[in-house]
């Protein structure tokens, strides 16, 4: 038989309409518009009357259409929180029996009884903006129904870095062997296709199994009894190893862990959200890669924002080699790219970038029963228990820690949307900008004792005082720069600086001829060097004036006097003291 001969039948897709109605009105279907898959929702399940139940259904179905709810996981929270808010009716001791008897004095005993957590605040607005669709519900029971409540902080916080280690290593552990499993059989299978392998023995048949897997998702198979079940060609699962998913589809194919892996490897390298890295295109490929041959990526990212659409931005990623962003980008895209091409054969355009196939088929998902797109709530929550690390879905945790600790910056949100929601509420930022904030705190408490003027102004010269060339000092021996003879051993323009020195009119006109002959001196000298020099004296002159304000230090610039001129320049070029 000739190797294309061999063809297990392709999984069918099974189209449905965005909603359906049918049960008898109690049972809507929701067909998710990124990868076709259905998930039903029956609500002769929920504990209330039937006409409650009716009126939920409808409800529900409304937004089960395009530019509503466009996601399974979108109807299926609500789902979840629609049973919750069933099960709380049916305990009441008279359950209303519609939506339209539902009383204000009910609601807001659903919203008092509700968690103050995040979960409690989805559960009674979501809640309440499904109900209010319903005409009967007017009034004041609406009003209270679309009251609107501040929203809870969250209380996560970022991960340790021993924890986000543990996080990262698991994922590399998982996926490099996925990896690497995939990639050797597609070199078996090369080398088949090659005609490397003398036909009908050991590793021909292994790559004649492997060629059928690569175009059709299974390995060669045949109906076994009544129920037709797919049992693998006895030859080929000796071959193989045996029928089960480890020698058969797993050779070319994810697993759901290892899917749910790769996806947090591109959270803990990127940063980006789980509904992002869910329906992440195909990254491309440059068309010129450069001179080195290092290949460079092009990610595309959509990131649903509510109320404003969609966000989208791009980056460019560069293969660099081994430990680099782009060196993962590399290998995601050869561990998918069986699962993409017979995805693609499936459903053509789809265009994800994660895909994994499935021991368990099931119908409706648009792109065959044996393949899976993205990764869901579930598999999020499910990957820290078979992984082996107890973490639950490390995605909002993750991303917080990548953006907070390790990026420092905002991952497609705004500058204030990264500080008010990510930042400010996290523990470890908050722990880590203590000591910087105090010790930026003290060195600006230093700088300012350094250069703001600490002289006390005076209306008029007070008895006993000595002066000096820039002040009166009312105690030379009682001061903050003490010489070896206790007696005051500062530079003249230490004064400014000094407490126990004081400032009248008399010194004003020599001041600020001071202050501009410094400020002269900055044009004819280095930065570094004048600042060092003399910055300090002008900081605390710049004080002064502005103290005085600019009246009185322009009288002072017009009264400068020969004597002020002879004093500042023998201060400045060193015939007096300084």
């Amino acid at each position: 038989m000739s190797r294309r001969g061999r063809s297990a039948s392709l999984p069918q897709t099974v189209h449905h309409r965005p909603d359906v109605l049918d049960g008898g009105g109690l049972v809507v279907e929701h067909r998710d518009l990124r990868d076709g898959s259905v998930r039903s929702y029956d609500f002769s399940s929920l504990p209330v009357a039937e006409a409650m139940q009716r009126s939920l259904a409808a409800l529900f179905a409304a937004r089960c259409r395009p530019q509503r709810w466009e996601s399974v996981e979108t109807s299926t929270n609500m789902w979840e929180m629609l049973r919750v808010f069933a099960g709380w009716l049916a305990a009441l001791p008279e359950s209303p029996h519609d939506v339209d008897a539902i009383t204000t004095a009910i609601w807001n005993a659903w919203k008092l009884s509700r968690t103050t957590r995040v979960g409690g605040y989805h559960q009674v607005t979501r809640v309440g903006a499904l109900l209010i669709g319903d005409p009967r519900v007017l009034g004041e029971v609406a009003e209270a129904m679309g009251k609107r409540i501040p929203k809870p902080r969250a209380q996560e916080t970022s991960y340790t870095n021993a924890e986000f280690d543990q996080i990262k290593t698991a994922a590399r552990r998982v996926f490099r062997s996925a990896f690497m499993r995939i990639e050797h059989n597609a070199r078996h299978l090369e080398q088949w296709r090659a005609d490397a392998f003398a036909e009908g023995g050991h590793d021909w048949l292994i790559g004649e199994a492997l060629d059928c897997l690569a175009r059709t998702g299974h390995v060669p198979c045949r109906p076994v009894g009544a129920r037709k079940e797919l049992h693998v060609v006895p030859r080929y699962a000796q071959a193989l190893g045996g029928g089960g998913k480890q020698h058969t589809w797993q050779r070319l194919y994810l697993t759901r862990l290892e899917a749910t892996s790769l996806g947090v490897l591109l959270m803990t390298e990127f940063g980006l959200n789980l509904a992002v890295i869910h329906t992440l295109p195909v990254p491309r490929a440059s068309a010129d890669s450069g001179l080195d041959g290092h290949p460079t990526y092009r990610l595309e990212l959509v990131k649903r924002k509510r109320g404003s659409g969609q966000h989208h931005e791009t980056r460019n990623v560069t293969d660099l080699g081994s430990g680099s962003p782009g060196r993962l980008i590399t290998q995601a895209l050869a561990a998918t790219r069986f699962a993409r091409e017979a995805v693609e054969v499936l459903a053509p355009g789809t265009n994800r970038l994660i895909i994994w196939r499935t021991g368990t088929p099931r119908r409706g998902t648009g792109v065959g029963a044996w393949f899976r797109l993205g990764i869901g709530e579930n598999s999020a929550a499910d990957w820290g228990r078979l992984a082996g690390v107890a973490v639950g879905s490390p995605f909002r945790r993750g991303r917080r820690t990548v953006n907070v600790v390790e990026r420092r910056e905002p991952g497609q949100n705004s500058q204030d949307t990264h500080d008010t929601t990510y930042v400010m509420p996290d523990a470890r930022a908050r722990e880590a900008a203590a000591p910087v904030i105090a010790a930026a705190a003290e060195a600006a408490r230093r700088q300012a004792e350094q250069v703001v003027l600490a002289a006390e102004l005076r209306v008029a010269p007070v008895a006993g005082d000595v002066a000096t060339a820039t002040a009166d000092c009312r105690d030379f021996e009682d001061g903050p720069y003490s010489g070896p003879d206790g007696r005051c051993g500062a530079s003249f323009l230490a004064c400014l600086g000094c407490t126990n020195a004081r400032i009248h009119p008399g010194h004003h006109s020599r001041l600020a001829h001071l202050q501009h002959a410094l400020t002269n001196l900055r044009s004819a000298m280095s930065p570094a060097l004048w600042q060092a020099d003399w910055g300090d004296t002008h900081a605390r002159l710049e004080h002064l004036s502005k103290l005085l304000g600019p009246a009185a230090w322009t009288k002072a610039l017009s009264a400068v006097t020969d004597d002020d001129r002879d004093l500042i320049d023998d201060l400045l070029t060193g015939g007096l003291a300084a």
